[in-house]
């Protein structure tokens, strides 16, 4: 096939375009650079643009014709899009609307939408399916759904077909080593533990310790990027047989609190890792994990990381090869 993939420089898009390609599939990546690395992608054609420069995207666009389109460019930091909401509804959700149009002016009609589990909000179920309630308590999770729902909109009236993954927390690295998570600040847990290790500066800080779990430390689900490269293909395979707009939930399925993250890395490092306990943030659920159920049955979906230290283990990789 080949393959539109804009963001394709991020993280996520970048182990994406990697992944397609060792599958033998041609990859185009359409990127502004704005967060992404141009040394995670290679053996590929690179447009520079950004979404909302509809011109631009107007003109790079024609006349191309393309299998599929992944679509991971956003916005994608809770806290800045808590300050700047506007930032974030006009980068994610009329950047995408730029995007599909240019899609249906070029009648491509298969489009795989990177979304996430922030669109459900705090959960009211120790497992989150794809009917649980939607209710973003953020600008990011909000931006995202109404894309969700403009794309069912769109689907509906178009001949265009829309499959939407709402990941959980994304870990891990290429299992070479030769790409990973490089996010300017960091906010993921498992990279800030293990960055600490290795600069050997400030504590981690871990954010409050009284929550309603095994531990009193938030429960997330961490699955491994890799696998969510693994549910894109699939997801335009089931477009062949599926159309019109569909979602499903991509998780690992299994909870690690913090201090169970914590402890993975010191087995992972082999080392003892320090932190201080803070007061917990605004806004974070004790618990958040996925039901992937859905995806596992319709569109033959199988995680291969499964096990917390497995995904620790190829960030760890990752990381020492960045810095030696």
């Amino acid at each position: 096939m080949k393959l539109l993939i804009p963001g394709g420089a991020g993280y996520i898009g970048s182990h994406m375009v990697k992944y397609a390609q060792e599958r033998g599939h041609e990859v185009v990546v359409l990127d502004d650079f704005s967060t992404g690395h141009e040394w995670a992608i290679k053996d590929c054609e690179i447009l520079r643009v950004d979404l909302l420069d509809q011109a631009k995207l107007a003109q790079l666009l024609k006349g191309r014709s393309f299998d599929g389109v992944i679509h991971f460019a956003a916005k994608s930091l809770v806290g800045e899009s808590v300050k700047k909401p506007d930032l974030y509804y006009r980068n994610n959700v009329v950047g995408t609307l730029n995007l599909v149009n240019e899609m249906l002016n070029n009648d491509v009609n298969n489009l795989v939408f990177s979304s996430t589990a922030a669109i459900f909000g705090n959960p009211i179920t120790d497992k989150i399916a794809e009917d649980h309630p939607k209710n973003p308590i953020n600008p990011y999770g909000q931006s995202k759904l109404m894309v969700e729902n403009m794309l069912r909109d769109i689907c509906a009236v178009h001949d265009i077909n829309a499959t939407c993954f709402r990941y959980f927390n994304a870990a891990g690295a290429d299992p070479s080593g030769s790409i990973g998570e490089a996010h300017d600040p960091e906010t993921h847990l498992i990279p800030n533990i293990l960055k600490s290790t290795i600069s050997g500066g400030s504590v981690l800080k871990v954010f409050g310790n009284d929550y309603e779990t095994r531990d009193g430390t938030c429960v997330r689900d961490y699955v491994h990027v890799t696998d969510l490269a693994q549910a894109h293909l699939l997801g335009l395979e089931h477009m062949k047989h599926n159309r019109g707009f569909s979602a499903f939930n991509l998780g690992n399925g299994s909870g690690f609190s913090v201090l169970e993250v914590i402890e993975s890395c010191e087995r992972v490092v082999s080392n003892k890792i320090p932190y201080d306990i803070a007061l917990p943030r605004e806004g974070d659920p004790a618990r958040l994990v996925a039901n992937s159920a859905a995806a596992i049955r319709e569109i033959g979906w199988k995680p291969n990381f499964e096990k917390i230290d497995d995904i620790v283990a190829s960030a760890w990789r990752w990381h020492n090869l960045k810095v030696s």
